[in-house]
């Protein structure tokens, strides 16, 4: 990986594959992963176009930055996009990556040819929650959570103990910063797009997980119907639909970028 310094001088570190002169697309990870999360991603499409991908601040090998905001989350984005010379790309984010989509497409729509928002929501969350999940991994860390995480990424359904991206996935929340990830929580804690959805005129792709227990099926409908070019599609799994359905995620993103 190489690495990027962003307007508050901290270093993201970021993947690029695939084609040089080709479109763009930069995937987002969720709270708690990294970039691999979008390996199967990333191979399918590197034969028709340049693929970024980057560890969120705090996550992977990305640096923490303290007193983070979804502001600077989108920043993060644009910031990579700046550095790699790149003017316009299609953003593809799942769940915290998700609503930093929706950030962008009201506050930098110039600079993307699409947006993707999947397992996310306008507001994820409640704010005490995400307040009070912050101090205690601060105070107690990551275990208690990475024990129980299958339950809200992935589905019954899913073999995830048997899927060596799935078992990476989690891995990589056992290796997540305890700091890193509270800045995030306390990031999310805040962030609410539900008022400004209406501004959004850049074509947007909205992907649901049907049985997502975290952000629902419900949440991508508000979305959806506020926005002004949206398109909607569920996939049958859980929070981290892209794992737990590769092929159907891809092929849903591709007919929508292309």
């Amino acid at each position: 990986m190489n690495k990027i310094i962003n307007r508050q001088g901290k270093a993201l570190a970021i993947q690029v594959d695939g084609l040089d002169h080709a479109p763009v697309i930069i995937f987002s990870n969720s709270l708690g992963t990294d970039h691999h999360m979008w390996d199967e991603q990333a191979a399918y499409f590197k034969e028709n176009y340049k693929v970024v991908r980057y560890d969120t601040r705090g996550h992977g090998q990305s640096d923490v930055i303290e007193n983070s905001t979804l502001a600077n989350l989108g920043e993060d984005v644009l910031d990579i996009l700046d550095a790699l010379n790149i003017a316009k790309a299609h953003f593809c984010g799942i769940s915290m990556g998700g609503i930093t989509g929706l950030w962008l497409g009201i506050n930098a729509a110039d600079r993307f040819e699409s947006i993707t928002v999947a397992n996310s929501a306008a507001k994820i969350g409640q704010t005490e929650a995400w307040l009070t999940r912050a101090d205690q991994v601060e105070k107690h860390g990551l275990a208690d959570l990475v024990k129980t995480t299958h339950t809200r990424w992935f589905s019954n359904q899913f073999d995830y103990q048997h899927d060596a991206l799935a078992q990476r996935t989690i891995q990589s929340l056992a290796a997540t910063s305890t700091q890193g990830y509270a800045e995030s929580c306390r990031a999310l804690a805040y962030a609410d797009m539900r008022d400004d959805l209406s501004q959004i005129s850049t074509a947007m792709l909205v992907i649901c997980g049907e049985k997502d227990p975290v952000t629902t099926i419900q949440d991508g409908v508000l979305i959806h119907s506020q926005v002004q070019n949206g398109q909607l599609a569920t996939i049958d799994a859980s929070h981290l639909s892209n794992i737990e359905c590769p092929e159907e995620f891809s092929q849903i993103f591709t007919k929508f970028i292309s």
